[in-house]
């Protein structure tokens, strides 16, 4: 066990084979897309505003369902499943940080001393050992961000989904926030998909970059990037990162952003 909160554990999986999403009032958005996700890859999503991304996210989440294709998780891990964070932490005003982070396992029955306990070693992980007992009116946004990023992650789940969470935050916190993601999904091994319309968020945490089309989306590249395991702030000064960066905003352009 990674702490007393989060187990350790195989990420799954994602098998997408000619996926097709249209809406009546746009048409198509995702069209003949084909991924395949191995455990424990860190990818991120890449492409033009309204391209698809959030719709492709939503498909694998189960939030959605396609027109046509199919989405296979495969090798589960174990029962913690599939945990989704947004771009606004969606917190209940009315919980403290401890009770807001906590409350998936409220939700699958886990008693209230186990909870909390579980929520807060998590939190702890995220530098909020201290704030447990806070609303989240006196939080800042990085801060509101992190208790999100905590409910995601206490149940321990195998996939993980982020669509744009760290966006309207300042670079600093973003660049902490992306620091602490990346040590938390080394260290867990967790799967994670993660939306971005920065490159360089995207080149610094990811293995695996996908670059989407306009709308509808098609993959117009699907990268390894050539970078070291271990991430560090100096990384964004080394020449490679810049090449992969170059690549990445390449493929965007070619794409139609």
């Amino acid at each position: 066990m990674a702490t007393a909160a989060i187990e350790k554990a195989r990420g799954v999986g994602v098998r997408i084979a000619g996926l097709h999403r249209a809406f009546q009032e746009v048409g198509a958005v995702i069209d003949g897309v084909d991924l395949d996700i191995a455990p424990g890859e860190f990818v991120a999503l890449l492409g033009p505003s309204g391209c698809g991304k959030s719709t492709l996210l939503r498909l694998v989440a189960g939030l959605d369902r396609p027109d046509a294709g199919a989405i296979t998780l495969t090798s589960p891990a174990h029962d913690g499943g599939v945990a989704f964070v947004f771009q606004d932490a969606h917190l209940l005003p009315w919980r403290n940080v401890v009770d807001n982070a906590a409350l998936p396992l409220e939700l699958e029955g886990v008693g209230a001393t186990e909870r909390r306990s579980r929520a807060r070693a998590v939190l702890a992980d995220l530098g909020l050992g201290e704030a447990g007992a806070l609303l989240p009116r006196e939080l800042s946004g990085g801060m509101r961000m992190r208790v999100s990023l905590a409910r995601a992650l206490v149940t321990g789940p195998a996939l993980l989904l982020l669509d744009e969470p760290f966006a309207a935050l300042d670079e600093l916190n973003r660049q902490r926030l992306d620091d602490q993601l990346r040590t938390l999904w080394s260290r867990l091994g967790l799967t994670v998909l993660f939306v971005t319309h920065s490159v360089d968020e995207a080149t610094y945490l990811a293995d695996r970059a996908i670059v989407l089309s306009s709308r509808p989306a098609r993959v117009v590249l699907d990268r390894s990037l050539d970078l070291p395991a271990a991430r560090d702030v100096g990384l964004r000064s080394e020449p490679n990162f810049a090449r992969e960066c170059h690549t990445l905003r390449d493929a965007l352009e070619r794409g139609g952003a």
